[in-house]
């Protein structure tokens, strides 16, 4: 498969090998992958205070009977004007996770499904051997400035971190660190032969499962 080349010093393209990442894009396991995601940025802590929590007396309004008015026992009520909250929202853990089989599979649909749409790049580090964005907006200008574009690196480079990390919608992420919702939500990937070659040896149709 031939793949576009991005670079500081030309552009092209070059041959790569997709095969270990299959042809098969599992959209309900995609889905799971996705709602385990936004599941997991959730941060659960809207709270609100029920009856035992509202700073109000706790002494009954009146007496029980012969007032001619329904029957109450404190103003603390849910019924009462700034009284407790019935079934309110209260703190909680909306995370869970997927087993990593799964995970593993939902990421490589997601790259599979990225390969046959031809939204795949190869991406060449080298030159930025000092933070540009200078360089990096010529980059993404020369490629029809995307909306968006998830560079995935094979490891660590506060170069290109810093020369990417001010421009909307452009993403820099670690091999290792990557998965299926960063994949479907990043428009174009950018990835480094050295990059693609680590996701083909953890989730590709060889890979240990």
């Amino acid at each position: 498969m031939e793949l576009k080349l991005h670079s500081k010093s030309k552009q092209g393209t070059q041959a790569y090998d997709a095969a270990p990442f299959g042809e098969g894009v599992y959209y309900r396991l995609l889905k799971d992958s996705v709602d385990m995601f936004m599941a997991n940025q959730r941060q659960g802590t809207v709270k609100t205070k029920i009856r035992s929590e509202v700073a109000l007396s706790g002494k009954k309004p009146w007496k029980q009977k012969h007032t001619g008015r329904a029957r109450a026992g404190d103003k603390k009520s849910p019924i009462w004007r700034k009284g407790g909250t019935t079934f309110g929202p209260r703190p909680r853990d909306y995370s869970y996770h997927m087993p990593a089989q799964q995970r593993r599979v939902a990421l490589r649909s997601a790259l599979a499904g990225k390969f046959r749409d031809g939204e795949v790049s190869v991406f060449a580090p080298a030159g930025f051997d000092a933070p540009s964005a200078k360089s990096a907006r010529a980059l993404l200008s020369a490629a029809g400035s995307p909306r968006r574009v998830l560079i995935v690196l094979a490891a660590p480079n506060e170069n290109v971190w810093k020369s990417f990390r001010n421009f909307p919608g452009v993403t820099v992420r670690n091999a290792v660190d990557l998965c299926a919702h960063e994949v479907l939500a990043g428009g174009q990937i950018w990835a480094e032969v050295a990059a693609l070659d680590a996701l083909a040896a953890r989730v590709g149709v060889s890979a240990a499962v």
